[in-house]
């Protein structure tokens, strides 16, 4: 199975890294307590964080709005998942533990301030990739059965059928959606400037110790860029 940014991404977003964790073999089941409380810290971090104040120039915010805002959709309307995740953090909100592997991701990205996100690769077929929309994609949000479609110029990341999240980040689908069943997972980790190569191999490699220790199964991590658009995984 291939994953890919495609040309057309990287042409609008030179400085793009996009961190692949692909793992197989996970244990997603129950309630890990050490987990629970890692993201409970950072929650609670959160709400006394005072960049999240102003969290539209957060500066690993701010570097998508601005990208929302390049491929034509309004940041003020459509949140990427890090901005939703901050500014439920910031009110207080507690996350549900939805399951070990989901609750890695968002302890992640709030740890990092960076999106971040999973597909269970049992339920892709063909190739990942992340390009840009045609507008007849056909795309099942999450918990949903409603299909729509994204508009053209849009960043989607699809396989060969389906759109499994729109907008880069924003919404996921449900056809790949993590469940306490899944055993075979890529989670991606999504890095605009300020955040430099180094800084962006460094978290994806923390984020595949992290799946290591909380859910076993065989891990591997890869960075796709400029200079390395494809990956097997």
């Amino acid at each position: 199975m291939k994953d890919t940014v495609s040309t057309e991404v990287l042409a609008k977003f030179p400085d793009y890294i996009r961190g692949v964790v692909v793992a197989r073999g996970v244990n997603n089941q129950g309630e890990n307590q050490k987990l629970l409380q890692l993201l409970q810290k950072v929650e609670q971090d959160a709400t006394k964080d005072e960049s999240l104040l102003d969290i539209k120039n957060h500066p690993r915010i701010a570097s998508w709005r601005q990208a929302y805002a390049a491929f034509g959709v309004n940041p003020n309307k459509f949140y990427c998942s890090i901005e939703s995740l901050g500014r439920r953090a910031r009110r207080g909100d507690q996350l549900p533990y939805i399951n070990t592997l989901v609750a890695l991701f968002n302890y992640f990205s709030l740890k990092h301030m960076v999106p971040s996100g999973g597909d269970d690769l049992d339920s892709v077929e063909g190739r990942l990739c992340l390009t840009l929309a045609k507008g007849n994609e056909p795309f099942t949000p999450f918990n949903s059965e409603v299909i729509e479609y994204p508009a053209p110029g849009e960043v989607i990341y699809v396989d060969d059928n389906k759109v499994m999240c729109r907008c880069w980040n924003w919404r996921q689908g449900d056809q790949t959606k993590l469940t306490p069943t899944t055993s075979n997972v890529a989670i991606n980790v999504d890095c605009l400037p300020p955040l430099s190569k180094d800084e962006a191999e460094t978290i994806t490699k923390e984020l595949a110790d992290l799946v290591g220790e909380f859910c076993g199964g065989r891990v591997a991590y890869f960075l796709l860029d400029a200079t390395r658009s494809e990956v097997e995984v």
